[in-house]
């Protein structure tokens, strides 16, 4: 299946923790004008409702994401 290059930079929040090179997690993204829920791989594991962002699609609902946090969310 060929990559979802929509996706690719957008954020989202993760429903279900990454576990690093041992499986992915769930990440709802908002994408398209809603929200839609891809499986995410990321190199190191993630936490349940951490914001990531999308940098490659793997095809076939599959992402890889890196934490992230919004430069312009004025977080101190």
């Amino acid at each position: 299946m060929p990559a979802d290059e929509a996706v690719i930079g957008c954020t989202g929040r993760l429903l279900i923790g990454t576990r690093g090179s041992e499986g992915p997690g769930e990440v709802l993204v908002r994408v398209r004008g809603g929200s839609e829920a891809f499986l995410a791989w990321s190199e190191q594991p993630l936490a349940v409702g951490t914001t990531v962002l999308v940098i490659e699609s793997r095809g076939a609902r599959q992402v890889d994401v890196i934490e992230w946090t919004d430069p312009l969310d004025g977080g101190v």
